[in-house]
């Protein structure tokens, strides 16, 4: 099969276009012929390496993979050959307490795929039948790869850590990323006022066209001033917090008193500060979240068939070209998600 690896961590400049043998297909695994993959910065991040990830090379990224059955393990009972799917990017063993409550991020191998194990920059990707659902009947498959890892994050965020609730006020970072995206839909879907930050018009009013409220020019504005503005000083209720170093004091000073901070990723620095007094007094909530539980996506997928949630494909990429869909993702240049075909 063709795919894009890496040999060592570094740029762009490590990703190859090669031929691989696919390897042994498991008792209780499926493989997939990959009709699309959508990009994620996870995939920056494990191209680029740090310190705790230890992969044997070579490597192939890729979360959020769309495509057709090709062949079923021998234990596997229910999936047929030819029938279009999607992959949810969450591994674990399936057996453990966590697994069996629904909580697979809290087992103890739990692992994601392209981050831990080979993912679907390739024409095939191995994954186990559980992580299969339908592909939505409405959606192609260069949309529905838009959906797996962002989406399952967000309504992990807001619905399951956050508990945002209807009336309150949610404030959304980096609007036209691809979790961003996702967060402005659920906001609204649960009854939230939303408030979105973006770079520039064009980004802004997309964001409005998704739902968003009111919305707030990082580039022009101190969002947590403009926080600030639009609720009459009050502040939010819950900040979607993805950026890091960046936005972090500005996330804090934006919540109204009891408000919550939820979080799920460092894009531009993990060394952020806390002061103690600011957070004990204003009586505020720190929430960490990573990807959520298998069954969590059932519930996505429904909202996505019945019109209420949508995926936003910014553009489709041939697979030979991933380090140039990447550097659109380092240069933020994109709103939703970049895809990429084999």
């Amino acid at each position: 099969m063709k795919a894009i690896v890496f040999e060592r961590h570094g740029g762009p400049e490590v990703l190859q276009l090669r031929d691989l043998p696919p390897r042994p297909l498991r008792p209780s695994q499926v493989r997939v012929r990959v009709r699309a993959v959508a990009l994620n910065h996870l995939d920056l991040w494990v191209r680029e390496g740090w310190p705790a990830l230890k992969l044997p090379f070579p490597h192939v990224l890729g979360s959020d993979v769309a495509g057709v059955v090709e062949e079923v393990g021998s234990d596997v009972r229910g999936v047929a050959a030819g029938a279009e799917v999607l992959v949810n990017p969450g591994l674990s063993c399936g057996r453990c307490e966590a697994c069996l409550a629904g909580r697979d991020p809290f087992c103890a191998e739990y692992a994601i795929l392209g981050e831990h194990a080979w993912g679907g920059y390739a024409e095939l990707c191995d994954v186990p039948a559980a992580n299969l659902l339908p592909k939505p009947s409405r959606l192609s498959f260069e949309e529905a790869a838009c959906l797996p890892l962002t989406f399952l994050t967000a309504w992990t965020m807001l619905v399951d850590r956050a508990a945002l609730r209807p009336g309150e006020t949610l404030l959304v970072h980096a609007a036209g990323s691809g979790v961003g995206v996702a967060a402005v839909q659920i906001g609204k879907l649960l009854g939230a006022r939303v408030i979105a930050t973006a770079g520039g018009e064009a980004k802004l009013a997309r964001a409005r066209a998704l739902g968003a409220d009111e919305t707030i020019d990082y580039e022009r504005e101190d969002f947590a001033k403009g926080a600030r503005r639009l609720t009459g000083g009050r502040g939010v209720d819950v900040v979607f917090e993805h950026v890091g170093k960046k936005t972090w004091t500005g996330s804090l000073a934006s919540l109204a008193a009891g408000g919550r901070l939820v979080t799920c990723g460092a894009t531009t620095g993990a060394d952020a500060a806390v002061d103690l007094r600011f957070l004990f007094y204003r009586k505020l909530s720190i929430l960490g979240s990573t990807m959520g539980g298998k069954g969590t996506l059932f519930s996505v997928l429904r909202e996505v068939e019945a019109g209420r949630l949508s995926p936003v494909l910014d553009q489709v990429l041939p697979l030979a070209q991933a380090a140039q869909a990447q550097g659109l993702l380092e240069s933020r240049a994109q709103f939703g998600k970049v895809v990429l075909v084999p």
